[in-house]
Protein backbone atom coordinates (compact mmCIF):
# COMPACT_ATOMS: atom_id res chain seq x y z
CA UNK A 1 0.00 0.00 0.00
CA UNK A 2 1.61 3.49 -0.80
CA UNK A 3 2.50 6.46 1.41
CA UNK A 4 -1.12 8.34 2.13
CA UNK A 5 0.08 11.70 2.97
CA UNK A 6 -2.01 12.99 5.93
CA UNK A 7 -3.77 16.75 5.88
CA UNK A 8 -0.81 18.26 7.52
CA UNK A 9 1.33 17.21 5.33
CA UNK A 10 -1.00 18.11 2.14
CA UNK A 11 -1.13 21.91 3.88
CA UNK A 12 2.83 22.25 3.79
CA UNK A 13 3.05 21.01 -0.21
CA UNK A 14 0.41 23.56 -0.95
CA UNK A 15 2.16 26.35 -0.04
CA UNK A 16 5.70 25.06 -0.51
CA UNK A 17 4.85 24.78 -4.40
CA UNK A 18 2.90 28.21 -4.81
CA UNK A 19 6.30 29.83 -5.38
CA UNK A 20 6.76 26.67 -7.25
CA UNK A 21 4.35 27.50 -9.78
CA UNK A 22 5.42 29.62 -12.85
CA UNK A 23 3.21 32.71 -13.21
CA UNK A 24 1.37 31.88 -16.43
CA UNK A 25 -1.48 35.22 -15.92
CA UNK A 26 0.53 36.78 -18.56
CA UNK A 27 0.08 34.66 -21.29
CA UNK A 28 -2.31 34.97 -23.89
CA UNK A 29 -5.29 32.84 -24.95
CA UNK A 30 -7.82 30.64 -21.90
CA UNK A 31 -6.74 28.35 -20.04
CA UNK A 32 -7.83 24.96 -18.16
CA UNK A 33 -6.00 23.73 -15.19
CA UNK A 34 -6.21 20.23 -14.60
CA UNK A 35 -5.06 19.37 -11.49
CA UNK A 36 -3.47 16.17 -12.30
CA UNK A 37 -1.28 14.53 -14.54
CA UNK A 38 -2.61 13.76 -17.86
CA UNK A 39 -5.56 10.92 -18.67
CA UNK A 40 -7.32 11.36 -15.09
CA UNK A 41 -10.80 13.01 -15.03
CA UNK A 42 -9.88 16.20 -14.41
CA UNK A 43 -7.66 16.39 -17.35
CA UNK A 44 -10.24 14.58 -19.39
CA UNK A 45 -12.75 17.18 -18.29
CA UNK A 46 -10.76 20.50 -19.28
CA UNK A 47 -9.56 18.51 -22.76
CA UNK A 48 -12.97 18.16 -23.87
CA UNK A 49 -14.56 21.22 -22.25
CA UNK A 50 -11.55 22.72 -24.85
CA UNK A 51 -13.12 20.75 -27.46
CA UNK A 52 -16.45 21.53 -27.18
CA UNK A 53 -15.65 25.74 -26.89
CA UNK A 54 -13.72 25.12 -29.88
CA UNK A 55 -16.84 23.66 -31.67
CA UNK A 56 -19.17 26.46 -30.71
CA UNK A 57 -16.84 29.00 -31.20
CA UNK A 58 -16.91 30.74 -27.76
CA UNK A 59 -13.50 31.21 -27.27
CA UNK A 60 -11.49 32.69 -29.84
CA UNK A 61 -7.88 30.26 -30.40
CA UNK A 62 -7.43 26.74 -28.61
CA UNK A 63 -8.38 26.04 -24.95
CA UNK A 64 -4.74 25.31 -23.73
CA UNK A 65 -4.80 22.76 -20.63
CA UNK A 66 -2.04 22.97 -18.41
CA UNK A 67 -1.31 19.55 -15.78
CA UNK A 68 -0.75 21.41 -12.52
CA UNK A 69 -0.83 17.93 -10.14
CA UNK A 70 -0.08 18.07 -6.25
CA UNK A 71 -1.62 17.40 -3.01
CA UNK A 72 -4.90 16.53 -4.82
CA UNK A 73 -5.56 19.65 -6.47
CA UNK A 74 -4.48 21.78 -3.60
CA UNK A 75 -1.44 22.76 -5.44
CA UNK A 76 -3.69 23.82 -8.17
CA UNK A 77 -6.22 25.94 -5.63
CA UNK A 78 -3.48 27.73 -4.53
CA UNK A 79 -2.11 28.84 -7.03
CA UNK A 80 -5.39 30.19 -8.48
CA UNK A 81 -5.47 32.53 -5.54
CA UNK A 82 -2.21 33.14 -4.99
CA UNK A 83 -1.35 34.14 -8.68
CA UNK A 84 -4.20 33.89 -10.59
CA UNK A 85 -6.63 36.10 -8.85
CA UNK A 86 -8.90 38.50 -11.34
CA UNK A 87 -7.57 36.50 -14.49
CA UNK A 88 -10.76 35.91 -16.12
CA UNK A 89 -9.14 33.81 -19.13
CA UNK A 90 -8.44 30.59 -16.79
CA UNK A 91 -10.66 27.68 -15.24
CA UNK A 92 -9.69 25.33 -13.32
CA UNK A 93 -11.38 21.92 -13.20
CA UNK A 94 -13.15 20.29 -9.88
CA UNK A 95 -15.33 17.32 -8.66
CA UNK A 96 -16.09 16.16 -5.12
CA UNK A 97 -12.54 15.19 -4.70
CA UNK A 98 -12.39 18.88 -4.49
CA UNK A 99 -14.62 20.09 -1.75
CA UNK A 100 -13.99 16.75 0.37
CA UNK A 101 -10.61 18.04 1.00
CA UNK A 102 -11.93 21.26 1.29
CA UNK A 103 -14.04 20.24 4.18
CA UNK A 104 -11.23 18.36 5.64
CA UNK A 105 -8.88 21.46 5.82
CA UNK A 106 -6.48 19.71 3.50
CA UNK A 107 -5.48 23.01 1.35
CA UNK A 108 -4.34 24.83 4.57
CA UNK A 109 -5.51 27.65 5.24
CA UNK A 110 -7.69 27.91 1.91
CA UNK A 111 -11.75 27.65 1.90
CA UNK A 112 -13.96 27.06 -0.82
CA UNK A 113 -14.57 31.02 -0.55
CA UNK A 114 -11.17 31.70 -1.53
CA UNK A 115 -12.18 30.81 -5.13
CA UNK A 116 -15.81 31.72 -6.95
CA UNK A 117 -17.62 28.32 -8.48
CA UNK A 118 -18.83 28.60 -12.33
CA UNK A 119 -20.45 25.17 -12.98
CA UNK A 120 -20.98 21.64 -13.41
CA UNK A 121 -21.82 19.95 -16.77
CA UNK A 122 -22.16 16.06 -15.58
CA UNK A 123 -21.78 13.77 -13.46
CA UNK A 124 -21.16 10.43 -12.34
CA UNK A 125 -23.37 8.45 -9.45
CA UNK A 126 -22.11 6.53 -6.58
CA UNK A 127 -23.40 2.76 -6.07
CA UNK A 128 -22.89 0.33 -3.81
CA UNK A 129 -22.57 -3.14 -4.84
CA UNK A 130 -22.52 -6.92 -3.70
CA UNK A 131 -21.57 -10.27 -5.24
CA UNK A 132 -24.10 -12.22 -6.37
CA UNK A 133 -24.23 -14.82 -3.74
CA UNK A 134 -24.55 -12.12 -0.76
CA UNK A 135 -27.73 -12.77 1.65
CA UNK A 136 -29.07 -9.15 0.98
CA UNK A 137 -31.79 -8.68 -1.29
CA UNK A 138 -32.05 -5.20 -1.33
CA UNK A 139 -31.16 -1.88 0.73
CA UNK A 140 -33.18 -2.09 3.37
CA UNK A 141 -32.59 -5.92 4.36
CA UNK A 142 -28.33 -4.91 3.55
CA UNK A 143 -29.10 -1.98 6.41
CA UNK A 144 -31.13 -4.04 8.49
CA UNK A 145 -28.63 -6.65 8.96
CA UNK A 146 -25.41 -4.00 8.73
CA UNK A 147 -27.29 -1.46 11.59
CA UNK A 148 -27.32 -5.24 13.89
CA UNK A 149 -23.64 -5.95 13.36
CA UNK A 150 -21.82 -2.80 12.03
CA UNK A 151 -18.23 -4.48 13.01
CA UNK A 152 -19.64 -7.50 11.01
CA UNK A 153 -19.59 -5.74 7.60
CA UNK A 154 -16.28 -4.57 5.44
CA UNK A 155 -16.84 -1.93 2.60
CA UNK A 156 -14.14 -1.89 0.01
CA UNK A 157 -13.45 1.49 -1.92
CA UNK A 158 -10.78 2.87 -4.31
CA UNK A 159 -10.24 5.96 -2.41
CA UNK A 160 -8.09 6.63 0.56
CA UNK A 161 -9.78 6.63 4.12
CA UNK A 162 -11.51 9.56 4.28
CA UNK A 163 -11.66 9.78 0.88
CA UNK A 164 -14.94 9.87 -1.73
CA UNK A 165 -15.79 6.03 -1.61
CA UNK A 166 -15.42 6.27 2.58
CA UNK A 167 -17.54 9.36 2.64
CA UNK A 168 -20.50 6.99 0.61
CA UNK A 169 -20.52 5.02 3.14
CA UNK A 170 -20.08 7.11 6.14
CA UNK A 171 -23.31 9.52 4.98
CA UNK A 172 -25.07 6.47 4.57
CA UNK A 173 -24.72 5.53 7.66
CA UNK A 174 -25.22 8.35 9.11
CA UNK A 175 -28.41 8.55 7.42
CA UNK A 176 -29.53 4.31 8.95
CA UNK A 177 -28.48 5.71 12.42
CA UNK A 178 -24.98 3.84 12.75
CA UNK A 179 -21.92 5.08 14.51
CA UNK A 180 -20.03 6.46 11.45
CA UNK A 181 -16.94 5.49 13.91
CA UNK A 182 -18.21 1.39 13.73
CA UNK A 183 -17.84 1.36 10.13
CA UNK A 184 -14.99 -0.62 9.09
CA UNK A 185 -13.61 0.07 5.06
CA UNK A 186 -10.56 -0.91 3.38
CA UNK A 187 -9.05 1.55 0.90
CA UNK A 188 -7.74 0.32 -2.41
CA UNK A 189 -5.79 1.80 -4.94
CA UNK A 190 -8.22 2.15 -7.27
CA UNK A 191 -11.48 0.89 -8.15
CA UNK A 192 -10.15 -2.13 -9.92
CA UNK A 193 -8.56 -3.15 -7.22
CA UNK A 194 -11.47 -3.02 -4.75
CA UNK A 195 -13.83 -5.32 -7.11
CA UNK A 196 -11.09 -7.59 -7.14
CA UNK A 197 -11.18 -7.95 -3.25
CA UNK A 198 -15.02 -7.72 -3.70
CA UNK A 199 -15.50 -10.89 -5.73
CA UNK A 200 -12.73 -12.24 -3.68
CA UNK A 201 -14.44 -12.63 -0.91
CA UNK A 202 -12.30 -9.82 1.01
CA UNK A 203 -14.69 -7.57 1.41
CA UNK A 204 -18.66 -7.93 1.40
CA UNK A 205 -19.53 -4.26 -0.18
CA UNK A 206 -17.85 -2.64 -2.94
CA UNK A 207 -18.21 1.52 -2.63
CA UNK A 208 -17.82 2.86 -6.12
CA UNK A 209 -19.22 4.37 -9.21
CA UNK A 210 -21.08 3.14 -12.22
CA UNK A 211 -18.52 3.50 -14.73
CA UNK A 212 -16.41 0.98 -12.32
CA UNK A 213 -19.04 -1.83 -12.12
CA UNK A 214 -20.70 -1.88 -15.23
CA UNK A 215 -18.64 -4.97 -16.84
CA UNK A 216 -19.04 -6.84 -13.78
CA UNK A 217 -22.32 -6.43 -13.84
CA UNK A 218 -23.05 -7.40 -17.21
CA UNK A 219 -21.34 -10.63 -16.30
CA UNK A 220 -23.88 -10.88 -13.75
CA UNK A 221 -20.96 -11.60 -11.22
CA UNK A 222 -22.50 -8.35 -8.28
CA UNK A 223 -25.72 -6.90 -7.79
CA UNK A 224 -26.01 -3.04 -7.08
CA UNK A 225 -27.94 -2.88 -3.64
CA UNK A 226 -28.36 0.86 -4.96
CA UNK A 227 -27.64 3.85 -7.28
CA UNK A 228 -27.12 7.18 -5.11
CA UNK A 229 -28.37 9.41 -7.36
CA UNK A 230 -31.29 12.10 -7.10
CA UNK A 231 -33.69 9.19 -8.74
CA UNK A 232 -33.54 6.89 -10.35
CA UNK A 233 -31.58 6.17 -14.05
CA UNK A 234 -32.97 5.03 -17.23
CA UNK A 235 -31.60 2.47 -19.43
CA UNK A 236 -29.54 -1.04 -17.63
CA UNK A 237 -30.52 0.70 -14.33
CA UNK A 238 -34.07 1.71 -14.19
CA UNK A 239 -34.63 -1.30 -11.94
CA UNK A 240 -32.51 -0.03 -9.13
CA UNK A 241 -33.49 1.88 -6.82
CA UNK A 242 -32.13 4.97 -5.31
CA UNK A 243 -31.00 5.43 -1.46
CA UNK A 244 -33.71 7.81 -1.26
CA UNK A 245 -36.49 5.33 -1.90
CA UNK A 246 -35.27 3.13 0.67
CA UNK A 247 -35.84 6.20 2.96
CA UNK A 248 -32.30 7.16 3.64
CA UNK A 249 -31.83 10.43 2.18
CA UNK A 250 -27.88 10.37 0.54
CA UNK A 251 -26.69 10.97 -2.94
CA UNK A 252 -23.02 10.47 -4.71
CA UNK A 253 -22.96 12.60 -7.31
CA UNK A 254 -19.59 12.94 -8.71
CA UNK A 255 -19.86 16.06 -10.90
CA UNK A 256 -17.21 17.33 -13.26
CA UNK A 257 -16.87 21.10 -13.20
CA UNK A 258 -14.94 24.35 -12.65
CA UNK A 259 -14.03 27.28 -10.11
CA UNK A 260 -12.55 30.22 -11.61
CA UNK A 261 -10.16 33.12 -9.30
CA UNK A 262 -11.67 35.57 -7.12
CA UNK A 263 -11.30 38.99 -7.84
CA UNK A 264 -12.46 38.65 -11.71
CA UNK A 265 -15.72 41.19 -12.60
CA UNK A 266 -19.07 39.87 -12.38
CA UNK A 267 -19.26 40.81 -15.90
CA UNK A 268 -16.49 37.90 -16.83
CA UNK A 269 -18.26 35.95 -14.33
CA UNK A 270 -21.88 36.24 -15.89
CA UNK A 271 -20.01 35.49 -19.10
CA UNK A 272 -18.13 32.29 -18.21
CA UNK A 273 -21.59 30.87 -17.12
CA UNK A 274 -23.62 31.86 -20.60
CA UNK A 275 -20.71 29.77 -22.38
CA UNK A 276 -20.96 27.13 -19.99
CA UNK A 277 -24.76 27.00 -20.37
CA UNK A 278 -24.22 26.81 -23.85
CA UNK A 279 -21.57 24.06 -23.67
CA UNK A 280 -24.35 21.83 -21.18
CA UNK A 281 -26.88 22.59 -23.95
CA UNK A 282 -25.06 21.76 -27.05
CA UNK A 283 -25.32 18.40 -28.97
CA UNK A 284 -21.48 18.61 -29.16
CA UNK A 285 -21.40 18.35 -25.36
CA UNK A 286 -24.44 15.47 -25.05
CA UNK A 287 -21.98 13.29 -27.11
CA UNK A 288 -18.82 13.90 -25.09
CA UNK A 289 -20.76 13.35 -22.02
CA UNK A 290 -22.05 9.98 -23.31
CA UNK A 291 -18.54 8.93 -24.78
CA UNK A 292 -17.23 9.60 -21.45
CA UNK A 293 -19.93 7.60 -19.50
CA UNK A 294 -21.45 10.77 -17.74
CA UNK A 295 -25.03 11.30 -16.95
CA UNK A 296 -26.79 14.56 -17.18
CA UNK A 297 -26.18 17.21 -14.00
CA UNK A 298 -25.88 20.69 -15.01
CA UNK A 299 -25.39 23.43 -12.56
CA UNK A 300 -23.90 27.27 -12.58
CA UNK A 301 -23.64 30.61 -11.40
CA UNK A 302 -24.94 31.13 -8.18
CA UNK A 303 -27.19 27.69 -7.76
CA UNK A 304 -23.94 25.94 -8.06
CA UNK A 305 -21.81 27.98 -5.92
CA UNK A 306 -24.91 27.47 -2.94
CA UNK A 307 -24.55 23.65 -4.09
CA UNK A 308 -20.78 23.27 -3.15
CA UNK A 309 -21.21 25.54 0.13
CA UNK A 310 -23.83 23.26 1.13
CA UNK A 311 -21.72 20.12 0.42
CA UNK A 312 -18.49 21.17 1.93
CA UNK A 313 -19.96 21.91 5.23
CA UNK A 314 -22.06 18.92 4.92
CA UNK A 315 -18.71 16.70 4.82
CA UNK A 316 -17.16 18.96 7.13
CA UNK A 317 -19.76 18.29 9.75
CA UNK A 318 -19.64 14.16 8.98
CA UNK A 319 -15.77 14.53 9.07
CA UNK A 320 -15.99 16.25 12.96
CA UNK A 321 -18.49 14.02 13.68
CA UNK A 322 -16.07 10.68 13.05
CA UNK A 323 -12.94 12.98 14.19
CA UNK A 324 -11.52 13.43 11.04
CA UNK A 325 -10.69 17.20 12.34
CA UNK A 326 -11.50 19.64 14.81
Amino acid sequence: MPHRVGPAGVAVAVWLAVSACADVSARRGYECIAPANPGGGWDRTCRVLGTVLAELDLVPGALRVTNMPGAGGGIAFAHAVAQRSGDARVVIAASPATTLRLAERQYSRLTERDVRWLAALGAEYGVLAVGRDAPWADLETFVAAWRARPEAVAFGGGSAVAGQDHMKVLLLARRAGIDPRRVRYVPFDGGGEAMTALLGGFVRVFSGELSEIEGQLEAGTIRLLTVLAPERLDGAFADVPTAREAGYDVEWITWRGFYVPAGISDSAYGWWVRAMTRVAESDAWVHARRVNRLRPFFRAGPEFEAFVHEQVAEFRALAIEIGLIK
